[in-house]
């Protein structure tokens, strides 16, 4: 269910790196308890973001919540897709539907962060 290759925080954020740069979206699990997700707010490519801060939001029928970014660097790239089909993290959020792309200036900060097991066993006490 979570892929083994992502890292994860326990604000239900994942980053997968690939040759220094990391692709940011939400997991299935968060999407599931957002509900029907109509906005994401993301910020311009060129944003400087630091890890466990804010870096957007996602709105949903339910509520407003805060995107942490899992890690630091610069924002490279924005999911055009969202704009115009946020409904699209509900559907697809370890896929398609990713939030960024950032170029990464702290990796080492990956230890940090969960595994998949780990985050399965984290989101399995949180219920």
């Amino acid at each position: 269910m979570y892929p083994e290759n992502f890292r994860y925080t326990k604000e239900h954020e994942w980053v997968l790196v690939e040759g220094g740069i990391g692709t940011i979206g939400i997991t299935d699990h968060a999407q599931q308890e957002l509900g029907d997700i109509v906005y994401v707010d993301l910020p311009k490519p060129g944003t400087r973001v630091e890890q466990g801060r804010s870096l957007g939001s996602v709105e949903s029928v339910k509520a407003v919540s805060d995107i942490y970014s899992p890690v630091s660097g610069e924002v490279a790239e924005i999911n055009p897709i969202l704009a115009d089909a946020p409904e699209k993290l509900n559907e697809d959020p370890h896929g398609a539907a990713w939030l960024v792309k950032i170029k990464l200036s702290a990796p080492g900060e990956l230890p940090d962060l969960m595994s998949a097991a780990d985050y399965q066993s984290y989101i399995g006490a949180e219920k």
